[in-house]
């Protein structure tokens, strides 16, 4: 059976990201963009990185520029935007296809597994993985990283041993 271990992200600096290093550790993964009415998410996700990385949530923003080309930069403009304006530390991918045909194998395996309703159709959709590997949530553009909903769900993903 297939996990969210078993897949590699090309990383915004080059080097990938390898997920098998994760394994046990549940991961919140994220299609980000940088001029999208929910760019300000960056802020929420940035504080569960930091409220939550000593007990093993990793954070992972995967730019895309499959909605309404809210994410043109190159790589060096995406690092230099979240490291400016929202001081983003946790990992980015490299500007990457998240829906369709093109879509990166990651994000075909959480379509997969969500379900139709999971695919995102915007910026900012939330994916949760449980320290099995397997999604255990996913949440919309609208639902903000510091809703209850997102909170409360980091919150037993991560307590979850």
């Amino acid at each position: 059976m297939t996990c969210a271990y078993d897949f590699t992200l090309p990383a915004l600096s080059g080097e990938p990201i390898d997920l098998s290093t994760l394994r046990g550790k549940p991961i919140l993964i994220v299609n980000t963009a940088s001029k999208c009415g929910f760019t300000p998410q960056y802020e929420g996700l940035q504080g569960l990185w930091t409220t939550w990385r000593s007990h093993d949530l990793m954070v992972i923003g995967v730019p895309s520029n499959d909605f309404g080309a809210q994410e043109p930069g190159t790589a060096q403009e995406i690092g230099a935007f979240c490291e400016r304006n929202y001081h983003v530390t946790f990992p980015l991918a490299a500007k990457s296809h998240v829906r369709g045909p093109q879509a990166i194998p990651l994000f075909r395996w959480l379509a997969q597994q969500g379900g139709f309703l999971a695919r995102p159709r915007w910026n900012f959709y939330k994916y949760l993985i449980g320290r099995d590997g397997t999604l255990v949530n996913w949440f919309s553009s609208i639902t903000s990283p510091e809703s209850r909903r997102v909170r409360m769900a980091v919150e037993r993903a991560v307590m979850d041993h």
